[in-house]
């Protein structure tokens, strides 16, 4: 190639860098000013007190003070913090569980296959916004008001019966009650890991598959040592989006205290409350991730 070919080619390429520079640049604007400055000002607000006047906000550093605070005066810190981690333990695995099931459903061939896909994805595409509000709001507290019977909205299965029956405690019935009670905003949590789980089940070779029938393997064979395998890493994406969609959902309880404070005017306290309960979500997903890459990737990798 000439030289003048050469610097056309270069200058081709640096105008095309200028360009996608100049494209990202609203959102890299936008990063700084809304999600930056914003968690700086949050770690600066823990460790101060804040009083907001109609001068403006002033701060003084008060330094641990608001932990001690929330973990040694407040007695509902550790309860709404033991809730969201409860919360967290049954809506994981039903979640990725449930995911995974359906994605190996829709991935057979059978009439009606796109309309189902788009159908499971429904949810994420409506999932913020009044809508989403009032479909919570339906089918939790104000059943009643909407015309389901009280009887068949909670009294169908009767769990506390049955886990006495077979001498369980309290503590097992109360989990199980949690995870029946939200089990259609499990059900409805569950698109995108749908499709990351549909992504990977078409990335697995047909071979493997034609092979396993050959020897004459049975579908559960198939599923644990073939489909399994090959989805370990994609489990380990979905597992760690389900995680930080968890830990961050509105409707913790850890989130709505901390919001219903903010939304009050205080400041402070909740930004202690969300920093803390962010070292312990960070500590909780770091060791199932070291679980699941321990005992899974490493197994199947090796």
């Amino acid at each position: 190639m000439s030289k003048s070919k050469l610097k056309k080619a270069r200058g081709i390429e640096e105008l095309k860098s200028r360009y996608g520079f100049f494209f990202v640049l609203p959102w890299i604007i936008g990063l700084i000013m809304f999600f930056f400055i914003p968690i700086i000002q949050s770690i600066i607000y823990s460790f101060c007190s804040v009083v907001v006047t109609s001068d403006g906000v002033k701060t003084t550093w008060v330094g641990l003070e608001n932990y001690k605070e929330i973990l040694k005066v407040d007695p509902k810190y550790t309860t709404w913090l033991t809730e969201s981690i409860t919360s967290f333990a049954y809506s994981l695995p039903i979640i990725l569980v449930l995911s995974l099931i359906l994605a190996i459903m829709l991935n057979q061939n059978f009439r009606g296959r796109v309309f189902f896909r788009a159908l499971y994805f429904l949810p994420v595409i409506i999932a913020t916004g009044k809508v989403m509000s009032y479909v919570f709001t339906t089918t939790d507290e104000n059943l009643v008001e909407m015309g389901v019977s009280a009887g068949m909205a909670s009294g169908m299965i009767k769990v506390e019966d049955l886990t006495s029956a077979l001498n369980m405690g309290t503590e097992v019935a109360t989990f199980i009650s949690n995870a029946i009670n939200n089990i259609f905003n499990l059900v409805w949590s569950c698109g995108i890991q749908i499709v990351l789980f549909l992504a990977g089940l078409q990335s697995i070779p047909s071979t493997l598959y034609e092979a396993s029938k050959v020897e004459g393997a049975t579908k559960w064979e198939e599923f644990w040592f073939i489909t399994f395998p090959m989805l370990s890493r994609i489990t380990l994406l979905v597992g760690i989006f389900t995680m930080v969609e968890l830990f961050i959902n509105e409707r913790a309880p850890m989130i709505e205290q901390v919001y219903g404070k903010m939304r009050g005017g205080q400041y402070d306290i909740p930004s202690a409350m969300i920093w803390f309960y962010f070292i312990a979500a960070c500590a909780i997903m770091g060791i199932l991730i070291l679980l699941f890459y321990k005992f899974i990737l490493k197994r199947y990798e090796a």
